[in-house]
């Protein structure tokens, strides 16, 4: 809150009780209770327009949401995973004007002007049912077990290839190590990208 500082606080509640001469334990009552009415005042919900997967769509905001939460819970896009939820296991990796980030540490109404791109935005065809050649690689190279870190692993390769072309498995295990594989299928993973990284820029 920007009048809750300091100053307000001594001006407004510690000053006049000292003035009036109140005991210590009214100005402490006087303070909990300003401070719990102006913790209850806060921003609303704000109209935005989001390019999500080539889509415009409309959706109400809070200042404090994360894009993850609002790809998953207010959009049904539930393919980008909340892993950790501190950004250090990828899961949750979506792109954002074609650059990799962390969505849960992504405030949403940050991305309004840009485009997002999600695992499901990566299939082509009327039904999407044309798979993106990374995730046809995947899946011919085993890049997967259980799962769950595949969607982030998918977006972070086609990510790292609109940066940079690697030129072997150690580069490419270097630049998706902000993906974590609990399952530790990072061979095949690396496999897969290498195949589409091969192939014509």
């Amino acid at each position: 809150m920007s009048q809750l500082s300091r100053r307000w606080f001594l001006v407004r509640v510690v000053a006049p009780a000292l003035v009036l001469g109140l005991r210590p334990q009214l100005v402490c009552a006087a303070a909990v209770a300003t401070v719990t009415r102006l913790s209850r005042v806060g921003p609303q919900p704000t109209a935005v327009a989001l390019s999500i997967n080539g889509r415009t769509v409309d959706v109400a905001l809070e200042p404090r949401e994360t894009l993850l939460d609002t790809l998953r819970d207010k959009l049904g896009l539930t393919g980008t995973k909340k892993g950790c939820d501190q950004g250090t296991c990828g899961a949750c990796t979506v792109l954002v004007d074609g650059k990799r980030v962390n969505s849960c540490l992504t405030l949403a109404i940050m991305t309004q002007g840009k485009s997002v791109t999600t695992i499901e935005g990566l299939a082509t065809g009327e039904h999407g049912d044309t798979l993106h050649p990374m995730q046809r690689a995947f899946l011919e190279h085993d890049g997967f077990q259980c799962g769950y870190c595949t969607p982030g692993q998918i977006v972070s390769a086609v990510g790292l290839l609109g940066e940079r072309r690697p030129t072997d498995d150690a580069s490419v295990r270097e630049w998706m190590s902000g993906n974590l594989c609990r399952c530790g299928a990072y061979a095949n993973i690396a496999a897969a990208v290498q195949s589409v990284a091969g192939g014509p820029a």
